[in-house]
């Protein structure tokens, strides 16, 4: 499992969001600038215990409204070679050093992870305790299939609210969307029938709990 270390960061998570947001075609945008606002997420283990994989939720702003986005970031101890394009930053660990975040849609690992969940084969962890599952967090494998060993990371493809991560599973002919949600919807459902789904709560401003589809296979 993978250790959360409770040290600090500089910059932290939410500044380098300020500045990488109003990059992404999907950000609708708000008055004043980014205010991300930490709302809620979940982790994944990569099994090599290398690279760190969490997707954070924020919403923009805590005031009633706020957009919420799904950010997915996999933290790194050196750069991924031919990622530069989904760097979303660099930071001081107070522990690790130096840490090279990246928008993890473009991560193998994290692909591979996600994979993993929707099958089975991987537990998603609390946001923000070690080696504690996260029993909100509900995955569905896509009908018709069986699981392969794993997958192999193909391409990824932006859409207006969403980010598409083709991968090839194991042995498979034919590849596999994973629809990666960047615009949250309170119980929102995407999919067509038989498809899989990763679907977790997030809070809103008013601290009230919110579910929705974060990924659609």
């Amino acid at each position: 499992m993978a250790v959360i270390h409770h040290t600090t960061l500089q910059p932290t998570k939410l500044e380098l969001l300020a500045s990488w947001l109003p990059t992404r075609d999907w950000y609708t945008g708000r008055e004043g600038g980014p205010s991300p606002a930490k709302a809620g997420g979940f982790r994944l283990d990569d099994p090599a215990g290398e690279v760190g994989i969490e997707f954070m939720v924020v919403t923009d702003g805590t005031e009633e409204g706020a957009a919420a986005y799904l950010v997915p970031m996999t933290y790194r101890g050196a750069p991924l070679e031919g990622a530069d394009h989904a760097l979303i930053g660099t930071t001081e660990h107070g522990v690790l050093g130096t840490r090279w975040i990246y928008d993890g849609v473009h991560d193998p690992v994290l692909a591979g992870e996600v994979y993993a969940l929707l099958w089975g084969n991987a537990v998603a962890q609390h946001q923000s305790v070690d080696d504690t599952p996260d029993p909100t967090v509900s995955a569905i494998a896509p009908a018709g299939g069986a699981a392969a060993a794993g997958a192999e990371f193909v391409r990824v493809v932006d859409g207006a609210d969403h980010t598409a991560v083709v991968v090839r599973p194991a042995g498979a002919p034919e590849e596999l969307t994973l629809r990666v949600r960047r615009v949250l919807r309170s119980a929102e459902d995407d999919g067509v029938p038989g498809s899989g789904r990763i679907t977790a709560e997030w809070t809103l401003p008013d601290g009230s709990t919110a579910r929705g589809t974060y990924v659609t296979a």
